[in-house]
């Protein structure tokens, strides 16, 4: 997940740190995003690499430490979280990611890994180029992109903290970004949504719920992806145990945007150009949402 040098919220925040288990422009886009450290996400889905599938945070193109609102464009009084789930970090840091963080009415683990393809293309190394991609994207509209994590190389950021970066920043919607780990025989991909967790979620439900549908309707159309029929109900699974959903303040879904340990899945996953359509349908997603009535 990474691109830029410091780690900034919206309001200063200091250090932050992971989550469970996607669009580029060109140079004719708004000034940097923010970058801080989020997320929540089971062993393969919260929670030598194929051609076209960076795994060292090169899907990055340089220092984006500053968001800055633009004067242009649909989306241009509206800000986007998005969280890069796992990290590069993660698996020389068991320590740090496996000690236990609030989730809502209970603790989970920091982070985690994150899946892998049968070919070595990491989860995390996909998030992270994958949500580049979808930043450009949200940023040639006009949004104001915040990032949980800077880089694809670090560790973290816990998914409490992940969620708080969505929180601070008075996100209008926030994304968190996975590609799962199912079984091999399983294809397709899903939305998550916070179910309703008492003195958590009562607030997020509905709106996360539209987020989540907008989502789901314009990834099915430009990526690609059936559904996944291994899990979940046309694509929309709901949840009460993600911490990256229940310590959120703010309208936020997982996408699990396809399962990783699925040949036909995993060879769309490291594609480049295959990327950056189905970001910009997601981008799309988000957009349908946040300019509802």
């Amino acid at each position: 997940m990474a691109r830029g040098t410091s780690l900034i919220a919206v309001a200063v925040l200091a250090s932050l740190a992971s989550t469970a288990c996607s669009a580029v422009a060109g140079d004719d886009r708004p000034e940097p995003r923010v970058t801080d450290a989020a997320g929540d996400p089971r062993a393969g889905g919260e929670g030598g690499a194929p051609a076209g599938a960076p795994t060292d945070g090169s899907g990055g193109d340089g220092d984006k430490s500053e968001g800055k609102r633009t004067s242009k464009g649909p989306l241009a009084d509206m800000t986007v979280v998005i969280d890069p789930g796992h990290n590069g970090g993660n698996e020389d840091a068991p320590d740090e990611i496996n000690k236990l963080v609030p989730a809502g009415p209970s603790k989970k683990e920091c982070d985690t890994v994150g899946a892998e393809s049968n070919g070595g293309y990491a989860e995390h190394a996909f998030t992270w180029d994958f949500s580049q991609r979808l930043a450009d994207r949200l940023e040639a509209e006009g949004a104001t992109v915040v990032l949980t994590r800077d880089d694809d190389k670090g560790v973290g950021p816990c998914i409490n903290e992940r969620a708080k970066i969505g929180n601070d920043a008075e996100a209008d919607a926030a994304i968190s970004i996975h590609a799962d780990g199912g079984p091999a025989s399983g294809r397709g991909f899903h939305l998550i949504a916070p179910g309703e967790v008492e003195g958590f979620t009562e607030d997020i439900v509905e709106p996360s719920r539209q987020l989540a549908k907008d989502v789901r309707a314009a990834y099915r159309e430009g990526s690609g992806l059936p559904y996944a029929d291994y899990l979940a109900e046309d694509g929309l699974d709901e949840r009460t145990d993600l911490g990256g959903l229940n310590l959120s303040t703010v309208p936020k879904v997982f996408l699990e945007a396809g399962n990783m340990r699925n040949p036909a899945d995993a060879k769309k996953l490291a594609d480049e150009e295959w990327r950056e359509e189905a970001a910009g349908a997601v981008a799309e997603g988000i957009a349908r949402y946040l300019q509802r009535d």
